[in-house]
């Protein structure tokens, strides 16, 4: 099984196996395979995906450009709205991503998880955390097409 679709429609009802996640990462395009984000938990309810921050995250000052927590938080929650919708098309209508705490180096965290799973929208909560500390906060409103 390589296909994304059949993977996803797996995690609709149960928690993907290592070797499932393996080959979920190994087939992941786009701008996921761009930032390097690699996905550790698909269930239903829930994904979790981290991230190992390198200099191409970073903005001058040294520390991790705000619009990479917002694309942890589209990536995770759309991923994870996808297996809400039972492999429906997923997209992203509002992303609100609060910067709480600067990260330099080290591995970021994403987990999304539901606020609300209607048949046409979907809102998610998606926290990121660095070492345990919470970095950022974003709510995304999604929409099934």
């Amino acid at each position: 099984m390589t296909n994304l679709e059949e993977i996803l429609a797996l995690a609709a009802d149960r928690a993907l196996s290592d070797g499932e996640l393996a080959r979920l990462n190994e087939v992941n395009v786009g701008l996921d395979r761009a930032l390097g984000l690699r996905y550790t938990i698909i269930e239903p309810g829930r994904v979790v995906a981290e991230l190992h921050v390198a200099s191409r995250h970073l903005q001058p000052a040294g520390l991790v450009n705000g619009g990479v927590y917002a694309s942890l938080a589209e990536s995770t929650a759309s991923l994870a709205g996808m297996v809400a919708a039972r492999g429906g098309v997923v997209v992203g209508v509002n992303n609100n991503t609060d910067f709480i705490s600067s990260v330099r180096s080290g591995v970021i965290t994403a987990e999304a998880t539901p606020i609300q799973l209607g048949g046409r929208t979907q809102i998610w909560q998606i926290l990121c955390t660095h070492r345990g500390d919470l970095v950022s906060r974003t709510t995304l409103r999604t929409m099934i097409l």
